[in-house]
């Protein structure tokens, strides 16, 4: 049996991403000179005062204020999204063949309600399935169950002012991510209970399965050390999870009244996307990995996304490629 894409990816992001289907120097003098020159530097440097690390509420802040203008400008962005699915044994050797999913991706925002600032979604539409066309049986399938879902939240999402009451950033340090000098965050979920439950498949496919409730994440995330904007995004859950299965489902698929989640990570990488005419540079989704080890009866899984292909629409109607 299998875990199916996720129905919700910002909760995901917040609740998580899976679907399961079942199953010497010179002389002294002139060494002498380098010493002393060296002890006097050193000394100008332990002299120096150390540097205050920045303050986290700011720096959230600023990456919130980012995301939102992220959001923005993404809207008048398109790619190509390429999903590759993978089915795993225990070892995370593969079991069986992969499935990939190719797609036309945007983001949109949907309209505020009242004082609820306006949200932003990824909509999808599918253009190959390992190599051919759609078929109408897709939608309802068993095989199109990891399938991605044609509109999902967006997954940065969740570092918008609106969402800083669900999760706690606990420490702030310096580092690198890709040869980019980087400020390293780590957060949770503020929610520390897990109670997940199974569920069948929104989408209809057959012997398909999501679970819904409350499911504690931990991570990280690498912003640019001078711009804030998002580099990458680590996330994982605090595993193993024990995952209810009503008494319906364990009759119906004959399941255990328990399916264990033994890991469900994943990492998304952003890149810098140049346009020309006019000239604009943005920080846009370059690869996603992720990996859902199960236990009682479902599948696991290792996914692959990449995007490529950004094209840029302008006010006037024109479309412009990157590079």
């Amino acid at each position: 049996m299998w875990i199916g894409a996720p129905l919700d990816e910002a909760s995901r992001f917040g609740s998580w991403w899976v679907r399961a289907v079942s199953g010497a120097i010179g002389r002294h003098w002139h060494a002498r000179l380098v010493i002393i020159g060296s002890v006097a530097v050193c000394a100008g440097w332990i002299s120096a005062p150390p540097q205050a690390p920045p303050d986290i509420e700011a720096v959230m802040t600023r990456v919130g204020a980012r995301v939102a203008e992220y959001h923005r400008r993404a809207q008048r962005v398109m790619c190509v999204e390429q999903s590759t699915v993978q089915p795993i044994q225990s070892n995370w050797a593969p079991d069986g063949f992969s499935r990939t999913v190719e797609s036309e991706l945007r983001v949109e925002s949907e309209a505020a309600d009242g004082d609820t600032p306006p949200t932003a979604r990824v909509i999808r539409e599918i253009r190959r399935i390992n190599g051919r066309a759609p078929r109408e049986r897709d939608k309802k399938d068993r095989s199109g169950c990891t399938d991605p879902n044609p509109l999902s939240p967006e997954p940065l999402a969740f570092l918008l002012p609106g969402h800083r009451d669900e999760y706690r950033f606990t420490s702030l340090r310096n580092g690198r991510e890709k040869d980019r000098a980087a400020l390293v965050v780590d957060f949770m979920s503020t929610n520390r209970t897990s109670r997940p439950e199974l569920v069948e498949d929104e989408r209809g496919h057959d012997d398909c399965f999501d679970w819904s409730g409350p499911l504690a994440t931990r991570g990280r995330v690498w912003v640019d050390a001078f711009t804030h904007e998002v580099l990458r995004v680590d996330r994982r859950i605090d595993g193993p999870v024990d995952v209810r299965v009503p008494w319906r489902l364990q009759r119906r698929y004959n399941l255990a009244p328990w399916v264990v989640i033994e890991r469900d990570d994943q990492t998304m990488r952003y890149e810098a996307v140049a346009f020309r005419d006019p000239d604009e540079v943005m920080l846009l989704p370059e690869s996603s990995e992720s990996l859902t080890v199960l236990r009682g009866g479902l599948q696991s899984t290792r996914r692959t996304e990449t995007f490529s292909s950004y094209r840029r629409f302008l006010t006037e109607g024109r479309v412009v490629k990157d590079p």
